[in-house]
């Protein structure tokens, strides 16, 4: 990522003036590990360029520290909380509503905590849908359970509508899980609260499996998506190995981002080709993806192959320039289509082969989180309280050089974290893989 002049600066609905009850700990001999305001954690930690920016006066870009403030904006006693949780599912998103639920409750004392239903639809009341009261007995046993207990939608709504029915429920912290759209959709929401006057924080949770959030080291899912992804390398593996000339070819989430493929191929040692949205690559001629293919099982006799869903698009004639209800590109099917070119490929030179083809995406994303997600989430949630809670608000929690920040929404939604081909992730894979160009010199 190249930060260049980012505003890091975070929105606040007001000076804090309300003494948090987590000071209470302190009295009783525990520390609260309070933040101060002014506590900050360096974007770029690269020696040379904050030299060079030091010796030219420039301040160094920071992101303000996460974490529990002395002093709140709102009154513990007076808040309504709202979460929602929007776009595709991950792993993780029950365990994110259950930290959120947990430290309001438990920590802040704050007892009305409302769940809206299948995402932005719930806060229309003409899609019927209930709102629903959240408390530690409704979140105590979902963290065993895939997806999310609010459900879920894509799609835009009525910004309007969606403050004016805040605005009617009295909801002081909206707190909204979920990718790139949902940021976007937060931004405007807080925008509108601005305008209006409103006192209502917007805290955005970010969500991706596909690791693509800007400004965001890692997102809550990916770990178990790498996880589950390796399952499905090592039964390719298992395959393709029991088979003269055998050939697994495994499909991998990733619109624009090839983050799982790279990561899955890499805790996975068995791949051979892996293809990914950043990095261009040829089907035919010399040293082009066919080629090295065969040359793979002349030498080997069998192949692993891992394909982002994003990768080779270039190769459909007819572009869809389509997008689904949350704004995303509606892709070609860029496994069914490798697994033609190949058998087709192989046919006209009568060679035999045995291809299978494993396409998990659906599976990896509606499982339940691992225990290092679980724990990840569990920061993500409760620094996220805390945000709200001292008034923060158009802005998300993060992960950025191994601490918890709060990042501003404006600074990251509708940009995309990617691969750098020239990056240590793609070199290592590269030597992992001894894949090659895979451009053609024909």
């Amino acid at each position: 990522m190249r930060f260049g002049d980012v505003n890091t600066e975070i929105e606040t609905l007001g000076p804090p003036c309300v003494p948090s009850p987590l000071l209470e700990n302190e009295a009783k001999g525990s520390l609260a590990s309070f933040v101060a305001e002014d506590d900050r954690v360096i974007v770029d930690v690269n020696a040379k360029r904050h030299k060079q920016r030091t010796q030219e006066g420039i301040e160094p870009l920071c992101f303000e520290l996460a974490g529990p403030r002395e002093q709140l904006f709102f009154n513990p006693a007076n808040v309504k909380a709202g979460l929602v949780t929007c776009g595709g599912l991950c792993p993780g998103l029950n365990d994110i509503i259950r930290a959120v639920v947990l430290e309001l409750y438990h920590c802040y004392h704050v007892e009305d905590i409302f769940g809206f239903r299948h995402g932005l639809q719930g806060f229309i009341p003409s899609y019927g849908h209930e709102v629903v009261h959240l408390g530690p007995k409704s979140v105590a046993p979902i963290l065993d359970l895939g997806g999310t207990i609010l459900g879920s939608s894509r799609g835009p709504q009525n910004i309007d509508d969606v403050v004016t029915r805040l605005e009617e429920l009295g909801i002081n912290i909206l707190f909204m899980i979920g990718g790139d759209g949902t940021l976007v959709a937060s931004m405007k929401i807080a925008e509108e609260v601005s305008r209006r006057g409103l006192p209502i924080s917007v805290i955005g949770i970010p969500k991706t499996i596909d690791n693509d959030i800007y400004l965001l080291a890692r997102s809550f899912g990916f770990d178990t998506s790498v996880g589950i992804a390796t399952r499905s390398i090592e039964a390719a593996h298992n395959e393709a190995r029991g088979y003269v000339n055998g050939i697994g070819l495994i499909k991998l989430m990733g619109r624009e981002s090839g983050f799982i493929a790279a990561s899955a191929a890499l805790a996975r040692q068995d791949v051979n080709f892996v293809l990914i949205p950043e990095v261009d690559f040829d089907l035919e001629g010399p040293s082009g993806f066919l080629d090295e293919l065969e040359q793979r099982l002349a030498d080997r006799k069998h192949a692993v192959i891992v394909v982002a869903e994003g990768a080779g698009q270039k190769f459909f004639s007819e572009q869809k320039n389509e997008r689904d209800p949350s704004g995303n590109p509606v892709l070609h099917d860029i496994g069914t289509f490798l697994k033609q070119k190949i058998n087709e490929h192989f046919s006209k030179k009568n060679i035999d082969i045995a291809l299978k083809y494993i396409d998990p995406s659906y599976i990896i994303r509606s499982l339940p989180a691992n225990p290092n997600d679980r724990i990840f989430c569990s920061f993500l949630g409760r620094d996220a309280v805390h945000a709200g809670m001292a008034g923060k608000t158009n802005m998300f929690v993060g992960n950025w050089n191994n601490h918890f920040v709060h990042v501003p929404i404006s600074a990251s939604a509708g940009l995309r974290k990617k691969v750098e081909s020239s990056g240590k992730l793609w070199r290592t894979v590269l030597e992992a893989t001894g894949q090659g160009s895979l451009i053609s010199t024909g």
